[in-house]
């Protein structure tokens, strides 16, 4: 018989399983609690549970089942893995270190460790956006909420014993809304007591524009923070550039952000990807600015990493100052989230990517500057 991925299951799941094989109700949250507080990568590690009930145990289930296939290291210390699932399709995971200086409630100062995972949940992506390397051989399959978990287990696994994962963000290969079941699914463990017990707040799920999964995911009652990645300010530039938006309007979206906003009381992040001379103009920043403060959101203005083999650029700081500058002087809450793991590929896909295509490619392809025109002609 298969072995069951443990992680799929929740607490009363496992309980129940648990029941019939004659354990008691507790065995479940011991066995929860090797997994997410103590780390155990197998059965054999939970020491408290008799030798007959790691045997069974381990005939019943496994905890993690993907292969590591590589892990790199940037020089600012984000780190990145890919995975190779038993039937072989590839997902890639990042943690991102940020160390701040804070002062506590009585003004000393503190270091605040933060780290952030980065999770996958799809195998390829279905969305085809024109930039980005997730896409580029299509969707291969769905992770399962066991899938996603065990990512941000992998990558806890990476810190020392005194350190652990702060925040996530639905953010790596994949449409989160697209698999929203599986997605609810992990949102649930990450956040439960006995899971790794994040709180929803520091939480943030990623999409293109799904209005209506939108909408079921603010009835799950999970006040994660909502980010729609937004990258036009108008619909004729953004079906250009995201096949997906093709019969989803930013009215639709920004309809549905307000429904969300409304129901969990959390306000809508607008995720923009800077590409040199397509999206960058003064008048798109104000096109953007109508969006945002239709539905009080802030937005995150992203360099880009050139991806081999699409044309689109990255732009210059200075046009990410102007861009950023005009949108204050409209009123809109803006930050340029800094660019992290650029020297070990780090955008989405792009390591995936290079364990299929030849390393020359890679190689030959230059990674800035050259004529910016070229970005036009995606479009």
């Amino acid at each position: 018989m298969t072995r069951e991925h443990l992680l799929n299951l929740d607490l009363p799941a496992l309980a129940a399983i648990l029941k019939t094989a004659g354990m008691p109700p507790f065995r479940a949250r011991q066995i929860m609690e090797w997994v997410f507080q103590h780390r155990a990568r197998s059965f054999d590690q939970m020491t408290n549970l008799s030798l007959r009930d790691r045997e069974f145990l381990a005939d019943r289930f496994v905890i993690f089942t993907a292969e590591k296939a590589r892990h790199v290291t940037s020089q600012d210390q984000t780190e990145k893995i890919l995975l190779r699932w038993p039937d072989g399709g590839l997902t890639e995971s990042v943690m991102i270190p940020c160390d701040d200086d804070q002062a506590d409630d009585y003004g000393r100062t503190v270091v605040s460790h933060r780290r952030t995972a980065c999770l996958s949940t799809q195998v390829g992506c279905p969305v085809g956006c024109a930039f980005c390397a997730s896409g580029l051989e299509g969707l291969k399959r769905n992770l399962t909420s066991g899938e996603m978990i065990e990512q941000a287990l992998q990558l806890t696994h990476l810190l020392p014993e005194q350190r652990r994962l702060t925040n996530i963000v639905f953010m790596g290969m994949g449409e989160p809304l697209a698999n929203l079941d599986a997605t609810c699914g992990a949102l649930k463990t990450l956040t439960a007591p006995w899971g790794l017990h994040i709180g929803a707040r520091k939480i943030t799920v990623s999409t293109v524009g799904l209005p209506p999964q939108i909408r079921a995911l603010a009835a799950h009652g999970l006040p994660v923070t909502l980010a729609v990645s937004l990258h036009a300010p108008n619909d004729d530039l953004r079906r250009q550039i995201i096949p997906w938006a093709t019969g989803i309007s930013i009215d639709m979206i920004t309809s549905a952000a307000t429904d969300y906003f409304e129901k969990t009381g959390r306000e809508v992040t607008l995720e923009y990807i800077m590409l040199a001379g397509v999206n960058t103009l003064p008048q798109h920043a104000d096109e953007l600015a109508s969006i945002a403060r239709k539905i009080r959101a802030n937005v995150n203005l992203i360099y880009y990493n050139e991806v081999p083999g699409i044309p689109f650029l990255r732009p210059d700081g200075g046009t990410m100052k102007t861009f950023q500058q005009r949108l204050r002087t409209l009123g809109v809450n803006t930050h340029v989230r800094r660019s992290r793991g650029r020297d070990v590929s780090a955008a989405c896909g792009q390591l995936a990517r290079q364990d299929r295509v030849p390393l020359e490619i890679h190689r030959d392809t230059p990674r800035t500057g050259g004529d910016k025109s070229r970005s036009h002609r995606a479009l």
